[in-house]
């Protein structure tokens, strides 16, 4: 354990203290969100990046500890096991070099190798290995063994060389050495599969590619690994050889078994020992190796993306507690009508039909207007999908005729909906209501509170990622879990109003104690203070501990019980507001006499400074939301279809996705367009995110369009044409002062003779295990 906690110190360039405090909370059974918020004292204040890197690396070094363990009692229990092996096994860092070493003892199906060991010709192949002045056909004959099918010297002298191909296979320095060799000087070549030209028209950048192994990007390796898959490409991995050379691997091998051709009776003999030792065996497991590696390296990075556009959308700017009428735009099947009061209630919904073919234009802005009134409706929100344009100009005509409803119309992405429509979770909640309404009511919820409402719907079902069904399942859904968890717990929850599904994301609670939660409010009524969350069942004094910060009370008997001011620490807060003489109402909120405290002198025992700047800094803005306020994108009018559009248009848009090549841009044709990465900014820049992230209004200009193949180009640099560059955020990620209530809510060829040459620095390496390409991934970030 020990080693454990030096190595994630070390990865995060932290003290070991802070890691062994985090390490005992998390083995207590506290939540990332809960320590990052309220043990900043034990952690040292560790943030919450830093926190769920911990928490995975643990994971997964005690996984590589676990394996160490069965590999060291493998090796014990067939009494091989030296103290110099123990000693070298306990040493390594990574599942791939523990893996090598293993290799020579892991249990294994008989190999000619081993036949040939058992025959007797073991002798045989050491001696021509160590003299190579030896004649291998005359002394073969010294080795026949008719019984076992060894009856003449090729017999003899086969199972010698493939004893000694076993054993340069087997050696874990050298295995080692020729996989970085690889990783840094191969290349990675893919060609169409004949016959299946038409059939992958798709995959055509890739029929004839080669790139530096180390060079590709996540997203191209994923897809080349999606073209293998489907039978479309096929991969090779090797180096460059010039005509006349030999395989560097293979002088790699025959160095560093002091093989060379010298004239003598056994080199020639030797030397084929070697070809075959890299063809058959080495090139083999370490093209599988480092395409593995090369695959959860590019899955690490694809997961990270997709993680960090969930997190932006999740906390985007929500429009806050008003009546919505959410409108799921179609053609055929109607537009389908939803309005939801300001706690996301179902008050109404209806099937309008403005659209062809029946072109109810008229009827449905009466429909419309009607609802409007009734409910006394504040806000329209329109799906993007099919009919979104159409749609959105029928709200805009609404809004024209009847300016005294005062209504605003806001499109909003409904990536999604479907999904919620047709779930368990949907169906619970609207037994009786028809699919299609239920997606409505989910469009016009998300205006209100993006957070609630996606929080319903799988993360992976959302589609802010880049291959993500080609990433490793298990790996992406603890991933987004984890930005979810983070995204609710930064925001708070009312518990009062907050669906189970909110509740179940909230630190320390499940979705068990989530439904006991609401099946609680049910027959109770609203909680009127954090404390008779105790009542609820199964909500013990861990979860209360965990949890209580994070749920939040408004209006209710204890002021602090409405802001992120932990249970535990109203006794101090009550102290600081008597030794100032401030009623406690009076002190909360009061940012002038707050800005006049000085925080240390609140300090005691139990409770350090970090904790008492948070607490100042939440009775300054109590229940302050971190999300920004809502603004929207406008689209050009006239501009419906992708037929619409012509080069040179400038056009607002917002962005819907974010990649490592680029960003995605809805610009209103019901197709998002693709500003690649060179196109974002005039300055070079590693990551998209550097400039843009998911939900922010950009200006681009169309560039290219392709009607049959439905793809738009798009540039934001306009600044090329002499214009102002356009890259705008939606807001600051700012506070707001009254919150708005939820709804529900590497070595050269030439360097393998030379050992001494100091290595140059690097960050983690990734193999087999993902958290070795996560640690790759972070040192990367880091640095």
């Amino acid at each position: 354990m020990q080693s454990i906690l030096t190595r994630i110190a070390t990865e995060l360039a932290v003290n070991e203290k802070q890691v062994a405090a985090t390490v005992e909370l998390l083995d207590e059974g506290a939540t990332v969100p809960f320590i990052a918020r309220y043990r900043k004292e034990k952690t040292g204040g560790l943030d919450d990046t830093q926190l769920r890197y911990l928490e995975t690396r643990l994971s997964s070094l005690r996984e590589l500890e676990k394996r160490r363990e069965t590999v060291l009692h493998s090796i014990r229990e067939q009494g091989k096991l030296t103290p110099e092996l123990e000693q070298q096994i306990l040493a390594l860092n990574t599942r791939t070099e523990l893996e090598d070493i293993y290799l020579p003892y892991k249990p294994k199906r008989r190999t000619k190798a081993q036949i040939a060991r058992e025959a007797g010709i073991e002798p045989l192949a050491q001696a021509l290995l160590t003299n190579p002045q030896l004649n291998p056909e005359s002394e073969a004959a010294n080795y026949l063994n008719p019984a076992m099918e060894f009856t003449d010297n090729k017999a003899v002298l086969d199972g010698a060389r493939q004893i000694l191909m076993e054993d340069f296979a087997e050696n874990a320095e050298l295995s080692g050495r020729l996989r970085e060799y690889l990783w840094e000087h191969g290349h990675l070549a893919s060609s169409v599969i004949e016959g299946k030209t038409q059939e992958g028209q798709k995959f055509a950048d890739y029929f004839d590619y080669s790139e530096a192994l180390h060079k590709i990007p996540s997203h191209r390796a994923l897809a080349l690994f999606r073209g293998r898959n489907e039978g479309i490409l096929d991969l090779k991995l090797d180096v460059s050889v010039a005509d006349g050379m030999s395989h560097p691997c293979e002088d790699a091998i025959a160095t560093a078994f002091n093989i060379r051709d010298q004239g003598r009776a056994a080199d020639r003999w030797l030397l084929d020992c070697v070809r075959w030792a890299w063809k058959v065996k080495l090139h083999s497991r370490l093209s599988t190796d480092l395409n593995l590696r090369l695959r959860e390296t590019a899955e690490a990075e694809a997961i990270r993306v997709f993680a960090a556009n969930l997190k932006d959308l999740l906390l985007a700017a929500p429009a806050g507690a008003r009546t919505t009428l959410g409108l799921d735009p179609g053609l055929r099947t109607g537009v389908k009508v939803a309005i939801v009061d300001a706690t996301g209630k179902l008050l109404d919904f209806a099937t309008i039909y403005p659209h062809v073919p029946k072109k109810q234009w008229e009827q449905s802005i009466a429909v419309l207007a009607e609802l409007c009134s009734k409910y006394q409706v504040g806000l329209i929100s329109i799906g993007n999908g099919t009919a979104s344009r159409e749609t959105d100009q029928l709200a805009s005509d609404l809004i024209k005729r009847h300016p005294e409803l005062k209504l605003a119309k806001i499109v909003v992405s409904e990536a999604g909906a479907s999904v919620y429509s047709a779930s368990e979770l949907a169906a619970k909640e609207f037994p009786l209501l028809d699919v299609s309404i239920r997606g409505a009511v989910s469009i016009a919820r998300r205006l209100q509170d993006p957070l609630a409402e996606l929080v319903k719907i799988d993360p992976k079902s959302i589609g802010v990622g880049q291959y993500q069904h080609d990433v490793n399942q298990p790996e992406l859904a603890r991933s987004l879990d984890a930005v979810v968890e983070d995204c609710v717990n930064a925001v708070g929850v009312d518990v009062n109003m907050a669906s189970a599904a909110l509740l179940a994301r909230v630190s320390g609670l499940n979705q068990g104690i989530a439904d006991n939660i609401v099946a609680f409010r049910d027959d109770n009524g609203p909680f009127r203070n954090r404390n008779q969350l105790k009542k609820v069942s199964r909500l013990g004094a861990k979860t209360f501990e965990q949890a209580a910060g994070f749920l939040r009370i408004r209006d209710g008997e204890h002021p602090l019980d409405a802001s992120a001011v932990h249970p535990e620490t109203y006794t101090l807060v009550e102290q600081i507001a008597a030794v100032n003489r401030q009623p406690l109402v009076e002190l909360i909120g009061n940012s002038s006499f707050i800005h006049s405290l000085k925080p240390s002198d609140y300090v005691t025992e139990q409770f350090g400074l970090p904790t008492i700047r948070d607490i100042l800094a939440e009775l300054e803005k109590p229940g302050r939301d971190p999300r920004p306020e809502l603004v929207t994108a406008t689209f050009r009018e006239g501009v419906n279809a992708i037929s619409d559009l012509q080069a040179g248009m400038i056009l607002e848009g917002v962005v819907t996705n974010v990649a490592n090549f680029g960003a995605f841009v809805d610009i209103g044709v019901h197709q998002d367009g693709l500003v690649h990465i060179s196109q974002i900014t005039s300055k070079f820049i590693k990551d998209p995110r550097e400039v843009v992230r998911t939900g922010d209004i950009v200006k681009v200009r169309v560039e290219e369009v392709d009607v049959q193949r439905k793809r738009i180009s798009l540039t934001m640099r306009l600044e090329d044409d002499g214009q102002k560059a356009p890259a705008q955020k939606p807001a600051a990620r700012t506070e707001r002062q009254t919150p708005k209530p939820p709804s529900e809510p590497q070595q050269a060829r030439g360097q393998f003779n030379n050992p001494k040459k100091p290595a140059k620095a690097a960050p983690p390496a990734a193999n087999s295990a993902m958290g070795d390409a996560l640690a790759a991934a972070f040192g990367k970030f880091r640095k």
